[in-house]
């Protein structure tokens, strides 16, 4: 049942209320230069089939960009100081890092060197990442198997999990508190003025049309889906991940840092279990709604790689699987945020291909100041613009699981 929005015009309609559409909608009710309307409108308000639903709610500081070095810090930040951010309200609760960090392994001389110069760049810009030898990383982390590993990079500081489905719940409960208006509804069409250079209104499932100052897309993987009602193409699409927990006759005897296998396959700790996911070897395009589950997948590629990276994983069982969406950003693999370059109050957060609730503090509140004020205050995202899509210049991010 689809619901009407109370008023025929916004200052801002937010196309998707997920991670992202929640994170922008909170930001707005946080910023003070910003003290207009907002519309969040959400087509499946269970979210039961959004990226952001299918989370494993990591972060990390190992990237090879920069600027993607301080979005994260600003994450982890966030995090650990999450009531205060909130405004100190008392109901919020402390959300905890469990900073057991990222592991990447290499299994040959060019790799190393890419994680040596990436640990260079990551300590350059306040990470901690530590350059490992085979032999350092056997002595911390006894159980690994490293007979073909000949270095790795880990970072124990503010690295690993963290409950985000809290945070997004907390970001859309204050958010309507303070007077963002979700509806359960679709958005089917946008009206552009003459001009084309406006949105001007969008039209619902239920047939209103609302009038609007801005419209953002935070449509997840089905982001070109919404832009496209504007005329505007984006090279975003859904692309399966498969996630498994399971658990092993013989526990580690310690944390196991979220490890990311040459083969691609990357495992965890998951409280009393453990998670395992990757990509499929083919990975195209899937439909938007297709979730069905390979189950060979973990027989023939997931299983193996754990059983042979950690001999204690010949012994386990398998508790739960499912498969998710990235929004998959198949030009550069980075975001893309911002405005459009003709459509001026078209704003994109789109993309974000599998870091995506990581980057929803610092994105989310950068397209608010971007919405508020018509510039980046915090950090500059100048980078993450479409416009690079348009002249066909990448944004590389190197580090992308």
């Amino acid at each position: 049942m689809t619901h009407s929005p109370k008023a025929r015009t916004y200052d801002v309609i937010i196309v998707g209320g997920a991670m992202y559409g929640s994170s922008v909608a909170w930001w707005l009710s946080d910023n003070k230069d910003f003290d207009g309307s907002v519309l969040v409108v959400e087509r499946d308000p269970t979210y039961e089939f959004t990226s952001t639903a299918h989370t494993n709610s990591c972060m990390r500081q190992q990237f090879s960009a920069p600027i993607n070095i301080k979005i994260s810090q600003f994450a982890a930040d966030f995090v650990k100081n999450f009531r205060s951010y909130m405004g100190g309200d008392k109901r919020v609760p402390h959300l905890a890092l469990q900073s057991y960090g990222y592991m990447y392994l290499a299994d040959n001389a060019a790799f190393a060197q890419d994680l040596v110069d990436a640990q260079k760049i990551q300590t350059a810009h306040g990470a901690g990442t530590k350059h490992m030898s085979a032999a350092q990383i056997k002595a911390a982390y006894p159980f690994y198997n490293m007979d073909d590993i000949i270095a790795g990079n880990h970072n124990l500081i503010d690295e690993g999990y963290f409950d985000g489905n809290t945070l997004f719940d907390w970001w859309k409960r204050s958010a309507r508190e303070r007077g963002v208006e979700y509806i359960h509804n679709s958005v089917v069409a946008m009206t552009k003025n003459a001009a084309g250079s406006r949105v001007e209104s969008v039209t619902l499932a239920s047939g209103e049309v609302i009038s609007c100052g801005t419209v953002v897309n935070a449509s997840g993987p089905r982001a070109v889906l919404t832009s496209r009602m504007a005329g505007i193409e984006i090279p975003v699409e859904p692309r399966k991940r498969y996630t498994f927990i399971f658990d092993a006759q013989d526990k580690l005897d310690r944390d196991l840092p979220l490890t990311i296998d040459p083969s691609g396959v990357h495992m965890r700790s998951e409280g009393t279990y453990y998670l395992a996911g990757c990509p499929p070897d083919d990975d195209p395009a899937v439909d938007y709604d297709d979730f069905a589950q390979d189950h060979s997948i973990w027989e023939e590629k997931v299983w193996p790689v754990l059983a042979h990276r950690v001999p204690a994983f010949e012994r386990i069982k398998l508790i739960n699987s499912w498969a998710g969406h990235y929004a998959y950003n198949s030009f550069d693999q980075n975001a893309i945020i911002g405005a459009h370059s003709q459509v001026e109050n078209f704003i994109f957060a789109n993309g974000f291909s599998g870091h995506g609730f990581q980057q929803s503090p610092a994105m989310g509140r950068g397209i608010a100041e971007l919405i508020a004020t018509g510039a980046y205050q915090t950090l500059d995202l100048t980078l993450f613009g479409y416009g690079r899509v348009e002249r066909g210049e990448k944004f590389v991010e190197k580090a992308v699981i």
